[in-house]
């Protein structure tokens, strides 16, 4: 059966869907300069650019008899109350990338990309939008509806029930999910292993220096910094689609709530202070410094000072000592307090959730063990 037909021999109603959410494939260039998507593609795409993806000129929008297609700040955007699902859009011709496609009108999971890059980092470095073909929606997925198709994910509305199974796997939270919100249904969360990086964020504001790349190319030592704090530029902040990582007081801090695990500032961070955690209450060291206590109190007023206190008296055996710092082990801390009750420094952090995180988890069937996480 065809996603034009339902179980009764009719026909089901479809609308037009772009496969493509960013803004990768040249839309600035291309803005202004080509008549047709067509001459866009033959033009050719510059290094770091999706081949792709979208070019944004908007051949698409001029054969839409219905204007149910409009071309804002270089994104197609389908207005699904007025398209009727005639498919001129998406006939042969229209779109020289191939990206539109007519999908059943109560569709509710959407994958909008179409990137046939096949290196992880490669794609994460060109689009935030880009499906990084991990697979984990096609393994999750318990009707077989997804799959992995030329390098990007690709759902089967045939078998696609809606439920938000690939949209909580999805390592890249690409996956538009409108019954469904994210930044609940999550099962991990970014965390900034840094709360001191003030001196160093005013330190590189006062050499010019813009972006956390830039910074981390210093010699830290010289400049009397800790060697593996947080940069302070904000180059996590850029990359986050979700508004969830600020910079305060000079150190990028996760807000746990719009998170949604998507990794995306992880891979930018340079000094790699970014870890995912479980979005659970549990407890955090937010120190990554491997110099000895007494170098590092004099570049630090907020690092562990490795007195392994907390390490000694976890009663669940959760903490460990990596380097010159305490780390703890969310899979086996229980989130009791002894750990903050004996750190003379005060650094230890509670990650602390909603109670009704708890109880949509629970609805859901996403505790661990389910086909969900």
């Amino acid at each position: 059966m065809s996603n034009a037909e339902n179980v009764t021999g009719k026909e089901t109603p479809q609308v037009a869907f772009v496969a493509c959410s960013g803004s990768a494939a040249g839309k600035a260039r291309f803005a202004g300069k080509c008549k047709t998507c067509a001459q866009a593609v033959e033009s050719g795409f510059e290094r770091g650019e999706c081949k792709s993806g979208c070019v944004g000129v908007g051949s698409c929008v001029e054969v839409c008899k219905q204007g149910a297609l409009k071309l804002e700040n270089g994104k197609i955007i389908v207005d699904r109350e007025k398209c009727n699902g005639c498919g001129d859009c998406a006939a042969e011709g229209v779109c020289p990338q191939h990206l539109i496609r007519m999908i059943p009108a109560d569709a509710t999971n959407f994958i909008p990309c179409s990137s046939t890059e096949d290196e992880e980092e490669v794609v994460r470095k060109t689009c935030g939008y880009g499906c990084i073909a991990c697979g984990e929606c096609e393994r999750v997925c318990p009707q077989g509806a997804v799959s992995i198709v030329d390098n990007h994910a690709v759902i089967d509305y045939d078998k696609c029930v809606g439920c938000s199974a690939c949209t909580v796997r999805c390592k890249k939270k690409i996956i538009v999910d409108t019954l469904h919100d994210l930044t609940v249904i999550k099962d991990k969360v970014a965390f900034v292993r840094c709360s001191g990086g003030s001196r160093a964020s005013a330190k590189f504001k006062e050499m010019g220096i813009q972006n956390c790349h830039d910074a981390a190319k210093l010699d830290a030592k010289e400049l009397n910094l800790c060697t593996t704090g947080c940069c302070g530029q904000g180059s996590c902040t850029a990359v986050c689609r979700y508004g969830a990582i600020s910079v305060v007081n000079g150190t990028a801090v996760v807000d746990p709530d719009k998170c949604v695990g998507c990794r995306d500032c992880t891979f930018e961070c340079p000094r790699h202070l970014i870890t995912m955690v479980p979005y659970k209450g549990t407890k955090l060291v937010p120190c990554s410094s491997v110099d000895d206590y007494e170098d590092k109190s004099k570049v630090c007023d907020s690092g562990c000072i490795a007195c392994e206190d907390c390490y000694n008296n976890c009663p669940n055996g959760a903490i460990y000592m990596e380097g010159k710092h305490a780390v703890i082990d969310p899979a086996v801390c229980e989130d009791c307090n002894m750990c903050q009750y004996v750190c003379s420094h005060n650094i230890i952090k509670a990650q602390t959730v909603p109670e009704y995180i708890y109880k949509q988890r629970e609805a859901m069937d996403l505790e661990e063990g389910g086909y969900w996480l």
